[in-house]
């Protein structure tokens, strides 16, 4: 079987999603559609809307056969941490191709782009080297970096879409992956566009709606799955976890703080100054942002404080070259027979749920699912819970 793989969020699943698997479907031809998605926390640092599981069953009813969890050591991380975690799963499971969504759907511009950084390699580190030692955040020192050696002007590397399509192409070509990387033009909507105007619209103002109780409006933009799912679900949002990260600034030490991933350059002292001063989550972030801090490298240092994620942790498990398991969340009967044919040739362990022990990436998984059902009713949280132990959803 020919397998295509694409690496999601589906933060929720949106009918730009649903022209996604279908243009990637067309374009390669492939007779198995894979999604790597995203947990219950997000790479920019947020709680899922939906929970995973719910989330996996809208990819399922919208044309993906198999989908298989980025665990939370990487999807809440940077670009290239982020795509390393998804990239050597596809490259694992043997999959013939990866189809990303970008600005103006080229392969050659980043492929120019990829060529341009590795011919100048040295005088990118240090040119990135020095605009972090002047107080840029990394995604902008990132983007003057390859401004310097010539690589923005073929290619806008200051839209999300092409940050982790580029990041892809990096994860891809390290790995020495035989997987061929394709991309897709983005249509209509804008990654951040914060008002839906159409049946095309940004996960961003999808949520912003629905969270804001404008249903109607998000109905043209979401399959009728989707729409039945966010109707009937706990919703999760920053503010719903705000009381539970005060409480937690507030009684750890800035020692403690110190320790969680992410919390560098004194930020712990920001996050214990501000904690105080702040209503919700959102003053909260306002108040502690600056040209360094980005909204969203301060809201996954939130999710690390959240889960209790620490530094040494992220640190010795990042080291291995590659995702150490696969854990299936779902999958079709064409899911199921792709796995079948592949099963024995796997470059992973491949788990369909998951159990205490297992794996230390694993424990991790857990912890985070604690902490992700933590705001819910404890009869929901407990059945909730049961679900990341439980056999994959099969439709």
């Amino acid at each position: 079987m020919n397998a295509c793989g694409l690496i999601v969020e589906y933060n929720p699943l949106h009918n730009g999603h649903v022209y996604h698997i279908q243009q990637a479907q067309k374009l390669t031809g492939s007779d198995c559609m894979i999604a790597v998605m995203s947990g219950n926390f997000t790479q920019r640092g947020e709680p899922a809307i939906l929970d995973k599981f719910s989330r996996t069953r809208a990819a399922l009813s919208a044309g993906i056969d198999l989908v298989i969890e980025l665990p939370f050591l990487y999807a809440v991380q940077h670009a290239d941490l982020f795509a390393k975690g998804a990239v050597s799963i596809l490259h694992a499971l043997q999959a013939e191709h990866l189809v990303f969504g970008s600005e103006d759907g080229s392969i050659e511009a980043f492929r120019q782009a990829l060529a341009g950084q590795q011919a100048n390699q040295t005088a990118f580190e240090l040119v990135l080297k020095q605009q972090l030692e002047h107080g840029l955040s990394y995604p902008e020192a990132n983007r003057a970096a390859y401004e310097a050696v010539g690589i923005d002007s073929s290619l806008n590397l200051g839209s999300p879409n092409n940050i982790l399509g580029f990041a892809y192409m990096k994860a891809a070509e390290k790995l020495g992956t035989p997987l061929q990387v394709h991309t897709i033009r983005r249509i209509e909507a804008g990654y951040h566009e914060q008002a839906i105007s159409g049946p095309i619209a940004s996960a961003t103002s999808i949520r912003t709606a629905w969270l804001d109780n404008k249903r109607q409006t998000v109905k043209q933009a979401v399959p009728g799955s989707t729409y039945e799912l966010l109707d009937d679900e706990n919703l999760h949002s920053w503010e719903a976890y705000f009381p539970l990260l005060r409480y937690l600034i507030l009684t750890r030490p800035a020692e403690m703080l110190r320790q969680i991933q992410g919390m560098d350059e004194g930020l712990e002292y920001r996050f214990k100054k501000y904690i105080n001063q702040s209503l919700n989550f959102k003053q909260f972030l306002s108040l502690i942002k600056t040209k360094r801090y980005t909204w969203t490298r301060l809201q996954r240092v939130c999710v690390h404080l959240l889960t209790n994620t620490q530094k040494q942790f992220v640190s010795e498990n990042l080291k291995e070259p590659s995702c150490p398991y696969i854990r299936v969340l779902g999958m079709t009967k064409k899911g199921q027979a792709f796995l079948a044919s592949r099963k024995k040739r796997l470059d992973a362990p491949l788990h369909t749920q998951l159990k205490d022990g297992m794996h230390p990436v694993a424990d991790l998984e857990l912890q985070a699912a604690d902490a992700y059902y933590s705001i819910l009713p404890p009869e929901v949280a407990t059945q909730s819970r049961r679900q990341e132990i439980a056999p994959p959803i099969f439709l």
